[in-house]
């Protein structure tokens, strides 16, 4: 015989590779495993039986993200025929779709391509059908240690493509159920201010949100609360369990049983998943509504702990890949920690007054989820509310117990016009409490850094501390704590080396010189509408490896390099800028200058004082010599002025690296530059789909022939350069960093590269 427990634990360790390899096996190694698996299965001994299980599941998982990659590998970098189902939508364009055919040859399952709003002939919905020619593209994202991972969460949704639309003709243009049901709540609730929030807690469609509301759900740390996920489900759970209730009160007593309630409980679940859009966060909260019922139906005995491994394991065996979603490590995180806290520390006080004693659960609750909840928290969000504990006190009662409830009847209800209306302006009346409430907390984000994520886990220690105190002596705990707290801030001996960090940033340059936990930057990266480098990778970057910049040094004024600047200016007002534009409150970047920094020497050989040039030309180009190695960064310098800087600074120049200059263009990096320099090391900051399509092949080949190593962050993500005593250590993050097979390049590898 073998254990629910036993089983479930097999499940599990077999699919948490996932998360660690550094790329899939093939499938002659998978095979290999299926037989050794099988041949495990022989023997009797049930710990064989757990092994041979635990390796079915890694092939299992294996198989899974071969096939998540299997549209990568066939389908990208082509133009196909495709028959699609459109799958989300963002004011009347298309955001995503599903392909069902190529070339008349369906496919199961249906590869997700994300599309950048595109519009179509028709006002697009979820469900419309169409006959489009795409070009694919296969998912990309920039990598940057403790920078969102795109990649992953990619793969995450099953969503590994990316499409432009050359041709679309419709062949159905109705609309699904669920986009009709959407656009009859939308009607009755148009003239609701809080009809944005409506929408999402109701049916997830968060694009309704406003910046600023979002904002504020994260600072106050209740943007869990507009995420359709276990609490949305549960309490269509409940509701459908209450109707079934209902209905046996009018039926003779031998047609009243506690299974029928909690059967339609569970199909209402079902349903209104399927109203949620089926999001991967409420599947897998229905997907354990239904084991909690199967075995709740089978009379098993079983505790809160086996539920949760049941359900971690049926939701990883139903969908291996959600080991790479950071929502689903953090649901199941919630709930193992509730579980931790009401068996270490219960709320035991029984002799209270009704109102005082919720109250005082409620309140219990939130301090175990806010406490124990912190290590995820430091590790997806790197910082924590302040504000979490009170706002979670008021939001997610009123929330629950309230808005959801009324906006699930309204949707009920739909159909009669007249009451749905007043429901949904009740919910929409208790929204605005809460987000005045909300906006009368503190609007605090505490930003914490890489060294918290220990810190972090001292919640975890005072409970096991307390819970044995009576075994452990307070003394020794006090200490042992002590040590484990403040372990990360130990300062060891500051390291006689220094980095150089080419962040990926996509088209645009961003550079981070580090020494000493102090950092000068070279350039602040690109801006677009609604963003900038600056907020989106820069300065959470500098937060987690806890480094405040000093200096930023602007090459020039073009806004891919400097389009992060009032962000970093408004993060740190105290930061020096440095630039050859002129601009004022800046320091001047002219030829000749030099300063000492953390007892690295910078020195700038370009633009001369008071040059007339502009654009790429005027670049401030700066060397950095520790007395061993030479680092030059040139910006986006074109050959004319490598050649003038060249015949002023001739006997200056070498160096043992070289940023590359302008990306790569073939109107840069000059054969006189190179031979000058001779660098063995050469970075490029570069975009994977960028439309200037750098770097050039004739620039790729020009260093290639001089044997400098060359390296750029479209191909290998963050690059650091570490240097001390020996050569110059070149880290990737693609290959070194952290190498992992959902961090792979996908798709068609150059050859130039």
């Amino acid at each position: 015989m073998v254990s629910l427990t036993g089983l479930c634990l097999s499940v599990i360790a077999g699919m948490l590779p996932l998360l660690w390899l550094a790329e899939l096996p093939s499938t002659g190694i998978i095979g290999l495993l299926m037989v050794t698996a099988a041949l495990a299965s022989v023997p009797a001994k049930r710990e064989c039986r757990y092994l041979a299980l635990a390796l079915w599941m890694l092939c299992w998982g294996l198989l899974a993200a071969k096939q998540a990659l299997w549209p990568v590998q066939m389908l990208s970098n082509r133009t196909v025929n495709a028959d699609v189902v459109i799958s989300a939508t963002t004011d009347d364009k298309v955001s995503e779709l599903r392909i069902q055919r190529i070339d008349g040859r369906w496919l199961l399952p249906q590869p997700g391509v994300r599309v950048y709003q595109a519009a179509l002939s028709k006002p697009a919905c979820s469900g419309q059908r169409w006959r489009m020619v795409l070009r694919l593209t296969p998912v990309h994202g920039r990598l940057n240690r403790g920078g969102f991972d795109a990649q992953r969460y990619a793969l995450a949704q099953q969503v590994t493509l990316r499409g432009n639309i050359i041709s679309a003709q419709p062949i159905s243009t109705q609309c699904d159920i669920r986009s009709r049901f959407i656009a009859r709540i939308t009607e009755q609730s148009q003239s609701l201010p809080w009809q944005g929030v409506l929408l999402a807690l109701g049916f997830g469609e968060r694009m309704g949100l406003s910046e600023a509301d979002r904002e504020l759900l994260k600072n106050t740390g209740t943007a869990h609360l507009m995420a359709i996920s276990g609490l949305h489900i549960g309490l269509s759970g409940a509701v459908g369990w209450l109707l079934v209730r209902l209905v046996q009160r009018m039926l003779p007593a031998r047609y009243i049983g506690w299974r029928l309630p909690l059967c339609g409980g569970l199909l209402m679940a079902v349903v209104y998943t399927w109203l949620a859009g089926a999001q991967p966060p409420a599947v897998r909260t229905m997907l354990s509504m239904l084991v909690f019922g199967v075995l709740r139906l089978s009379g098993m005995r079983v505790s809160g702990w086996q539920i949760w491994l049941s359900c971690v394991a049926v939701m990883l065996f139903a969908e291996p890949l959600a080991l790479l979603s950071d929502s689903f490590l953090l649901s199941i995180s919630a709930v193992a920690g509730l579980l931790f806290w009401y068996q270490w520390l219960p709320f035991t006080k029984k002799k209270l007054p009704i109102g005082v004693k919720q109250v005082l659960s409620l309140a219990h609750l939130q301090a175990g989820m806010m406490m124990l909840l912190l290590p995820m928290q430091v590790a997806i969000f790197h910082g924590i509310s302040l504000s979490n504990w009170p706002a979670n006190l008021v939001a997610v009662p009123t929330v629950t117990f309230v808005t959801v409830p009324l906006i699930l009847l309204a949707m009920m209800l739909t159909p009669f016009a007249d009451v749905a209306r007043p429901l949904l302006t009740l919910a929409d009346m208790s929204l605005e409490w809460v987000f005045a409430y909300l906006r009368a907390l503190p609007d605090v984000w505490l930003a914490l850094d890489e060294r918290y994520l220990w810190l972090s886990l001292a919640p975890w220690l005072l409970l096991i501390v307390w819970r044995f105190r009576s075994v452990l002596t307070w003394g020794a705990s006090v200490v042992v704590l002590a040590v484990a707290m403040f372990y990360p801030f130990w300062r060891e001996k500051p390291p006689t080396g220094w980095a150089l960090h080419m962040l990926d940033i996509g088209h645009g340059l961003a550079l981070v010189v580090e020494r000493n936990q102090r950092a000068i930057l070279y350039d602040s990266g690109a801006a677009w509408q609604g963003g900038d480098s600056g907020k989106q990778v820069i300065i959470p970057w500098l937060r987690w490896h806890h480094l405040t910049p000093e200096r930023l040094i602007l090459s020039h004024a073009h806004l891919d390099h400097s389009g992060g600047l009032k962000s970093l200016q408004s993060a740190w007002p105290l930061m020096e800028v440095q630039s050859s534009q002129g601009e004022e409150g800046h320091v001047p970047c002219w030829q000749g200058m030099r300063w000492h920094w953390q007892g690295l020497q910078f020195s700038v050989h370009w633009p001369p004082r008071g040059w007339q040039g502009a654009g790429n030309n005027r670049s401030c180009v700066v060397m950095i010599d520790d007395g061993q190695h030479r680092v030059l960064l040139t910006g986006d310098l074109e050959a004319s002025a490598e050649l003038a800087m060249v015949r002023s600074q001739r006997a200056l120049l070498q160096a043992d690296v070289l940023q590359v200059p302008h990306h790569g263009s073939r109107t840069s990096s000059s054969p006189l530059l190179l031979r000058q320099v001779s660098p063995s090391l050469a970075l490029a900051s570069v975009a994977r789909y960028s439309a200037w399509r750098l770097p050039s092949t004739v620039i790729l080949r020009r260093y290639r022939e001089r044997h400098i190593r060359w390296y750029d962050t479209a191909r290998h993500g963050q690059l650091t350069v570490r240097f001390g005593e020996g050569e110059p250590q070149v880290q990737s993050f693609r290959e070194q960093i952290l190498p992992r097979w959902y961090h792979q390049w996908f798709g068609v590898i150059p050859v130039n590269r």
